[in-house]
């Protein structure tokens, strides 16, 4: 478990990640920084739903900057797939058991009662709650079943996020689609690793995804640096007049710290 998260119930903590694996195993001006790249593919670590949990895939981005001022972008889907291990699902079975145990244990000692007459001294109130508890609060291997976050992700070193994002998207398709892709995932994987060049400054590029063609382009050296992330959500996150009080704060030279989950 990541972090010190027991009280919480087992699909609400967090697992500790790896990576899997990664392509090419290394690039001589991009050293492959694994536990940077871990830590902020997964910050809160791996977690687990079941079917009655939402579990629609998500895109968030990075940045590593080195030492000497360098960049690298990161940006990475994360997606729920289901548990095929009877070993991992014994053991989420397990930890509800222990989990539910101590709530009965709690829940006891706040009614003052002893374990040997549990049923007949725990209130109503206490009976409804614990009820409701086993209901919402549970995981069954028989009846449940189990997914475990994981994701793919795209390593840049400059910040095309919609290519990145809808080469992503149309990759996760692929591999959740019941009709395979017209060729092999690798294939594409190569492609995108090997074969699609950075467009030079002041171009655009077209490059064949897993179903449609993308398209990214690049400033030319007179024009503003690449900005491909939307306006559009940072208004809807920070709204109108946090976001004219930071711009402000900009134009002033202060310090700007945004604390988000």
């Amino acid at each position: 478990v990541a972090g010190e998260n027991f009280d919480q119930s087992p699909l609400r903590r967090t697992f500790k990640s790896k990576v899997l694996a990664h392509y090419p195993q290394n690039i001589e001006w991009n050293p492959f920084d694994q536990d940077a790249v871990n830590m902020l593919c997964m910050p809160k670590g791996l977690s687990f739903r079941t079917q009655a949990d939402n579990r629609d895939p998500q895109l968030h981005s990075f940045i590593i900057t080195r030492e000497d001022g360098s960049r690298t972008y990161g940006f990475v889907l994360t997606f729920y797939e289901e548990v095929t291990s009877k070993q991992i699902c014994t053991a989420m079975q397990t930890l509800y058991q222990m989990h539910n145990a101590e709530q009965y244990s709690s829940v006891c000692a706040s009614s003052s009662c002893s374990m040997d007459s549990l049923a007949s001294s725990i209130d109503e109130g206490d009976a409804t709650s614990l009820a409701k508890l086993q209901r919402y609060n549970s995981y069954d291997i028989s009846r449940d079943t189990l997914y475990v976050s994981k994701c793919i992700c795209l390593i840049t070193p400059l910040p095309f996020m919609q290519a990145c994002k809808k080469f992503l998207v149309q990759l996760y398709k692929a591999v959740t689609s019941q009709q395979p892709p017209p060729l092999p995932l690798e294939s594409y994987i190569h492609n995108i690793l090997y074969e699609v060049p950075l467009p030079p400054p002041g171009r655009s590029l077209k490059f064949y995804g897993v179903y449609e063609p993308i398209i990214c382009q690049r400033p030319g050296p007179n024009e503003l640096p690449l900005s491909d992330y939307p306006l559009r959500e940072v208004f809807e996150l920070l709204g109108l007049e946090n976001l004219v009080q930071v711009f402000t704060c900009v134009l002033l030279e202060m310090q700007i710290l945004l604390y988000s989950q």
